[in-house]
């Protein structure tokens, strides 16, 4: 019998050796081994024994069989990884840069075994008769223990009595049942169960009828999925227009053809509310993953599905990679939010991940994406053909939308009131408490890099280059965090002189502290970092304030996203130019984004609502656009600006993030890194830096950024690829220990 050999990526998250090894599998384990398998086998000099996952089988060595070593055993405690999974984790490896076994545990969730819990019962091993004449043996011989024991068997005969009962209820010592049971007296049974984080007992009903618009978009995506034309959507539908209703009627659909879907949600506050509506019509075959379930939780979330025990997962974006046999449906709600772009390598974006995912499926899957305030890169492929476009224009309750006025803080400065609350917004709260309505008020906090600006005119101190708002930095200066331009702070307007020039910094407290000072009468929740730091808090809170145990809720951007509360007739937003001179590319989107969303949460009941946004800036467009909640005049504007820019997504970006201990060799690396990009670069890419990122120290290691643009994707890859292969090189004859460098396509959040 010929030999086989399995090519294994080692568990070393390390660029020296991010390749595949080639193993023996022996005869013990010929039938065992599978492509995905978690093995045990010795590695380097040293044979250490190291993990490593298999990822493909073949008779062909490659090289000297007699230099190549044997694996020692399946590694048992860990799931192995799938077909599906090994050809997308080497895709993000190639799309976003990362060592293949970093992708590879990316798209693994819980692939560490955890013990399935159990219940214990016990039994009777004894007929009747014998039991009572035991039961009276005990009793007389004064075995209180087993007497008590004996009982529970003869009044429940024929039943199985639960375990703890007999120890906790009844006080019999688990060494007494070992007894028992190793004389052949009783015998204890164990069922395994999963542990199951959904707790919902009624969770009611709220079927709906369908609008026209809604229908047409039920009736086409299953249409082309019946004809096997999975596509990818875009729902852009205004706030309270019944998008999630649309996504549970698809489901409902695309499960009763026999296929599962994934339903993405971008913050775990949101996952109660949207669990709860998805419970009313699917019961126990939907389930929730997020990072506030343990382990075990986990764990056995991913063997439900893969047992096809649930058709339906709800989650953040780890949920992507729930290990369904046929997924057929992959809907991203809030599809704007940035929480769908990982931060750790490999920096994928959930939107791309899931399309990807759909392509590698034997079936395919549709991919519905959903927002009221689309991404900008999302609507430009639905422009451009990209996506298939559904509007959704009307709120299902038939309400109106709410009527946004915008309080002019530079005006309440020169009228002397130096309140965190402009005088419209008091008066408003003060007719909501009276009217015993609810009211949110929303602390846009979003960006506090510490941008200057002049509370008298609103002037905002900007790069000349990047159209970005510059940083307070130490030492007086302000800088460019994409191009490194600085200056010196002027603690006067350049625009009208005035000497009101400052950073803005308020925080949730703060604001807290001020409704009890202006409002002694309100009950005041708060939700923000600091009071959901367990694991129910979230719900807790948000429960609270469904009940009616509260007239106003205090927070950050969490208290705005996807919430439905009927009650809610006022919103109030503190700091719209926060989020607006974050010294991002993004700023606008984002504000308009979050501005949007606030207003959407006033007046989703029978009553009407009002917004009330307080800012310096009050002519900006981002601002004027969401006062109208006018989407395309938001993204015509904005639009004109990244095509002269040469912005995502009219081009792409990539950022390379560069850490060094020494700041000297550093910068010294970065501009070789610059110099070999110059080289190999196409005609249209631009490279802009080396700059010192928005935090340029952390924990004593220093920080810098490159940003390369090209309309052409794949150029950015090239370049990746090329500067991967540059730092290899440059490890075999330089200490690069105390560098680590980073990729970053397409960045969301600023470096």
């Amino acid at each position: 019998m010929s030999e086989k050999y399995a090519r294994i990526i080692i568990d070393i998250s390390h660029e020296k050796v991010d390749r595949p090894f080639t193993y023996r599998i022996p005869e013990s384990l010929e039938n065992k081994v599978i492509m995905g398998s978690c093995v045990s086998i010795p590695f380097g000099n040293g044979n250490t024994v190291r993990k490593g996952y298999v990822i493909e089988i073949t008779k062909e060595p490659g090289f000297d069989t007699s230099k190549i070593k044997d694996i020692i055993s399946i590694d048992e405690g860990n799931e192995a990884a799938t077909e599906r999974s090994i050809k997308l984790a080497a895709w993000m490896k190639k799309t976003y840069g990362s060592t293949m076994i970093t992708a590879l545990k990316t798209v693994l969730p819980a692939s560490k075994k955890q013990k399935m819990l159990e219940h214990k019962y016990v039994l009777p091993r004894l007929e009747l008769r014998e039991l009572t004449e035991l039961y009276y043996e005990c009793k007389n011989k004064k075995q209180y223990a087993r007497e008590r024991i004996l009982k529970e068997l003869l009044d429940n005969y024929g039943n199985r009595i639960p375990y703890e009962l007999i120890t906790k209820k009844l006080a019999v010592s688990s060494a007494t049942i070992k007894s028992m049971a190793d004389k052949g007296i009783i015998k204890v049974e164990s069922d395994n169960y999963y542990r199951n984080p959904v707790s919902i007992k009624d969770a009611g009903s709220d079927d709906l009828e369908l609008s026209p618009d809604q229908k047409n978009i039920i009736d086409t995506v299953t249409t082309d999925f019946d004809n096997g034309d999975k596509k990818t959507y875009l729902i852009h539908g205004i706030t309270g227009s019944g998008k999630t209703f649309v996504y549970i009627k698809l489901i409902e659909q695309i499960v009763k053809r026999g296929y599962q879907a994934i339903v993405l949600i971008p913050e775990i506050s949101l996952t109660y509310q949207t669990l709860m509506r998805f419970y009313r019509h699917f019961g126990d075959r939907v389930s929730v993953m997020n990072s506030t379930l343990s382990p075990g939780e986990k764990y056995d979330q991913m063997q439900r599905a893969r047992k096809g025990e649930i058709d339906i997962i709800i989650g953040p974006r780890s949920a992507l990679f729930t290990p369904f046999e046929r997924p057929g449906i992959i809907i991203i709600d809030e599809e704007h939010e940035t929480a769908y772009k990982s931060e750790s390598m490999p920096k994928y974006h959930a939107r791309e991940v899931a399309e990807q995912i759909a392509k590698l499926l034997p079936d395919g899957a549709s991919v519905v994406l959903g927002s009221a305030t689309p991404s900008l890169n999302s609507y430009y492929k639905a422009v451009n053909g990209e996506y298939k476009l559904f509007e959704l224009n009307s709120r299902l309750s038939g309400g109106e939308l709410p009527e946004v006025e915008i309080a002019d803080l530079r005006l309440e400065l020169r009228s002397g009131n130096r309140s965190i609350f402009s005088r419209t917004l008091q008066e408003k709260i003060e007719d909501r408490l009276n009217r015993h309505e609810q009211m949110m008020l929303f602390i846009n906090r979003r960006g506090l890099a510490g941008f200057i600006s002049c509370r008298s005119c609103g002037h905002v101190f900007k790069c000349p280059h990047c159209d970005v708002s510059l940083s307070e930095h130490r030492g007086g200066k302000l800088v460019c965090h994409y191009c490194g331009y600085e200056e010196k702070i002027s603690h006067i307007c350049p625009k009208c002189g005035s000497k009101y020039v400052s950073a803005f910094r308020a925080g949730t407290q703060q604001i807290e502290k001020e409704v009890h000072k202006l409002y002694p009468q309100a009950r005041v929740l708060r939700m923000d970092a600091d009071t959901t730091k367990s694991k129910d808090s979230y719900e807790k809170i948000l429960s609270a304030f469904a009940n009616r145990e509260a007239d106003i809720l205090v927070g950050t951007q969490m208290i705005v996203k996807g919430h439905d509360f009927p009650g809610v007739t006022l919103v109030g937003i503190l700091a719209a130019d926060m989020s607006l001179n974050a010294g991002d590319y993004r700023a606008p989107e984002r504000t308009f984004q979050l501005l949007t969303q606030a207003a959407g949460r006033a007046g989703r009941g029978t009553a009407p609502g009002n917004v009330v946004i307080q800012t310096y800036q009050p002519e900006h467009y981002s601002i004027q656009t969401a006062l109208r909640q006018d989407y395309k005049a938001f993204y015509e504007e904005e639009i004109s600006y990244r095509n002269i820019m040469g912005y995502p997504p009219v081009a792409h970006m990539m950022a390379v993030q560069i850490w060094a201990k020494d700041e000297q060799d550093g910068v010294r690396q970065a501009n070789r890194l610059r110099a070999v990009m110059e080289q190999r670069k196409g005609n249209s890419t631009v490279i802009i830096g080396p700059a010192s990122a928005a935090i340029s120290r952390i924990k004593d290691i220093y920080r810098m950024v490159i940003y390369v643009k090209d309309k052409d994707y794949d150029v950015l890859i090239d370049i990746k690829d090329i500067l991967e292969e540059y730092l290899a090189q440059m490890a075999k004859t330089e200490d690069v220990s105390g560098l680590q460098v980073q990729f970053d396509f397409d960045p969301v959040n600023g470096f």
